[in-house]
């Protein structure tokens, strides 16, 4: 395992790939279940979505709470070093949005 060059380097080997900052986002506003995660990232497939979900979990990103009960239940949630690290994607969301327009022109090309 190499050394990070920079807390940038860090943070992208966290969050890095499609999904993860997408499960993050979904998770700002508290606990979901699996299959209310699925449902609000559109294109995951479960497989995918299992694996990101294992990655930041083993990270301390995201906990996963088993309910001992009939049927049984998970939810998963943001740590508080996951809380964190959304605190620190909120501006590239805002940069995003700010730029949508000629981001979609330009992904075209």
């Amino acid at each position: 395992m190499r050394a990070y060059t920079c807390g940038l380097d860090a943070a992208a080997d966290v969050i890095g790939g499609k999904w993860k900052p997408r499960i993050l986002w979904a998770l700002h506003h508290g606990p979901m279940r699996f299959g209310e995660l699925r449902r609000e990232i559109s294109g995951v497939t479960e497989k995918m979505l299992i694996q990101q979900l294992r990655e930041l979990e083993s990270r301390d990103i995201v906990h996963r709470e088993v309910f001992h009960q009939v049927p049984p239940k998970v939810e998963y949630s943001l740590t508080e070093l996951g809380r964190s690290l959304n605190e620190a994607l909120i501006p590239l969301d805002t940069w995003g949005s700010d730029h949508l327009t000629e981001l979609e022109a330009s992904r075209g090309r």
